[in-house]
Parts: structure tokens; sequence; C-alpha cells
């Protein structure tokens, strides 16, 4: 009787450490697997947090050229600054028109001008943000 009661406490301490061992094992996985988690939300975290420093920058920087630009545009439109437009004097020209008043661009030009400095402004910041963007983000 005690030979079978020692037999079922060895046979039950071995189940015991094959359970334990088992569920240790699978414990250290579910850790590592949530630590690696833990580690990817951070990263993501700290990515989401430079994209949008970078975004805030280059829009701030983006409003600031167009502000710079719209302050431009009034100053030409009252009248207290120019646009300068150079010219190239035709050598079949009358000496007449040689001395008219200076050259003038219309309205239309002027206008044009405005329009396609306000597009180069807003791509040399969107690109420049998306090459930073690149640099910083992509190529981690």
């Amino acid at each position: 009787m005690r030979l079978y009661f020692y037999a079922a406490l060895a046979a039950l301490i071995a189940a015991l450490s094959f359970g334990v061992y088992y569920y240790h094992d699978a414990y250290s996985k579910a850790d590592k697997d949530l630590s690696l988690a833990k580690e990817t939300i951070t990263d993501m975290q700290t990515r989401q947090r430079d994209v949008a420093a970078l975004d805030a920058k280059y829009t701030g920087e983006l409003a600031d050229a167009k502000s710079k630009l719209a302050d431009l545009q009034r100053c030409v439109a009252a009248g207290k600054c120019g646009l300068r437009v150079n010219v190239i004097k035709q050598t079949t020209a009358t000496p007449s028109l040689d001395d008219a008043a200076s050259a003038r661009i219309t309205p239309d030009a002027e206008r044009d001008y405005f329009r396609l400095r306000a597009g180069i402004e807003t791509i040399t910041k969107q690109l420049t943000g998306l090459q930073q963007y690149v640099r910083e983000q992509c190529l981690k």
C-alpha cells in the first residue's frame, strides 16, 4: 500500500513538474510576445509624434510663405511696391519709344505671376516635407 502511495505521489509530482514547465514556457513566450507588442506600439507612437511635428513645421512654413506672398500682392496692388520686369530693348524700335514710360506688366500677367509663385511655394514646401519624412521615417 505504501508502495502504491509513493508511486502515486511520484506520478503526481511528475505530472505537476510537467505542467509547471509547460506553462512556464508558454508564459515566457507570451511575455516575449507582449514585450514585442509594447515595443512596436511605443515605436509607432514615437513615429506618429515625429510625423505630426514634421507636418506642423511644414504647414506653418507654408502658411508663413503664403502670408508673405499675400502681403507682397497687397503692396503691389496698393502701388507701394512694384514688380521688376527685365525688358530687352529691340533695335528696330524708334528712338522715341525707347524713352517711353517704364515697362509695366498687365494685370493678367500680374495675377498669373502671383498664382505661379504661390504654386511654387506650395510645391516646394510639400516636396521638402515629403523628403524629410522619407529620410526620417521610411529609411529608419
